[in-house]
């Protein structure tokens, strides 16, 4: 029963939008490369909060990660919870991701 109510609900607030096919800034859809204060590169796609998987190196847009880079071009830092980040590079995520 409650698992029938969170879908509904879900399917009640669902929003229907078109894929970009160019990002220049960071949105909903992007596959953003960032490099930590250490050196290290992560890359990952910002999804919805149902596609999440910080694993598979999806995050959902609403994650402190994804709201501190939302809005940031390639070149730019960020503050991100435990330090600075660049953003190295922005590409689509496809359908298959």
């Amino acid at each position: 029963s409650r698992d029938l109510r969170y879908w509904i609900q879900r399917r009640a607030s669902v929003q229907l939008v078109e894929p970009k096919t160019h990002f220049s800034s960071v949105g909903f859809g992007a596959r953003v490369t960032i490099q930590r204060n250490d050196g290290r590169q992560q890359t990952f796609a910002i999804v919805g909060e149902d596609e999440a998987d910080p694993s598979k190196g999806s995050i959902a847009y609403s994650s402190p990660l994804a709201r501190a880079l939302m809005g940031k071009t390639v070149g730019e830092t960020a503050d991100i919870p435990g330090g600075e980040v660049e953003i190295l590079a922005l590409e689509t995520v496809g359908p298959e991701d």
